[in-house]
């Protein structure tokens, strides 16, 4: 029994192995903190974060080499570490990934497998960097929002905006008119997805230029 609980506290390891599995977790959690450097487009980018996401890659590995095979060692680093308590509320998803991505490579350095946390490592971040180049899981573009008064028409004819919206949208949709100007003035408000969006400042252009049109305006509406 006395043998049992000695063997708590004796460490498998040498300290060839634990200078190179930390050393590896090193360089790893660093290649995850440049990984989400280059990858982060949230507005609240955090230098401490990232520092962090290094050193706990470095601290998993030590406590796995400190548990090693020994499952009271495990259950007493559990009760240990319990009494942290983190108060920094992580505000985004990919924080939290990020977080587990070092947490993974750590383990596998702390547990000697190198390879695993090498090539873990390369092929996570590369897709982390693959899906943040192609903009994957991005909503498709906003579509434009058009708005514009008018004079009331009195027929068809008055209609004149209909060839420029034909000329320059893919697609137009009406969403809403409404009367001002005691009923002498309509302003419309279109959906439009134009053909290329570089000509938006010349479709404004355009209708300014017809009779009876006043205060044209294109938004890019987020709500689309």
């Amino acid at each position: 029994m006395l043998e049992g609980i000695d063997s708590i506290f004796v460490l498998s390891v040498t300290v060839d192995e634990i200078i190179g599995n930390t050393l590896l977790a090193l360089i790893c959690g660093v290649l995850v903190a440049l990984v989400y450097r280059f990858t982060y487009k949230g507005p609240s980018y955090s230098t401490t974060f990232v520092n962090s996401l290094v050193l706990l890659a470095m601290i998993t590995a030590i406590v796995i080499m400190v548990i090693g095979n020994n499952l009271a060692r495990a259950f007493g680093l559990v009760g240990a570490m319990s009494i942290i308590r983190f108060r920094t509320a992580v505000k985004e998803t990919q924080d939290i990934v990020f977080v587990f991505f070092s947490l993974a490579i750590g383990m596998a350095a702390g547990a000697g497998l190198h390879v695993v946390a090498v090539t873990g490592t390369v092929l996570i971040g590369a897709v982390f960097m693959a899906l943040s180049k192609i903009n994957f899981g991005a909503p498709r573009r906003k579509e434009y929002l058009l708005q514009f008064t008018m004079h009331s028409p009195n027929d068809e004819g008055d209609a004149a905006y209909l060839p420029i919206l034909k000329q320059y949208c893919k697609q137009n949709k009406l969403i809403n008119m409404k009367s001002t100007g005691d009923g002498e003035m309509l302003e419309l408000s279109f959906y439009v997805s134009l053909k290329d969006p570089a000509t938006s400042k010349e479709l404004v252009q355009q209708l300014r230029t017809l009779e009876g049109i006043e205060r044209v305006n294109l938004f890019f509406d987020e709500e689309s």
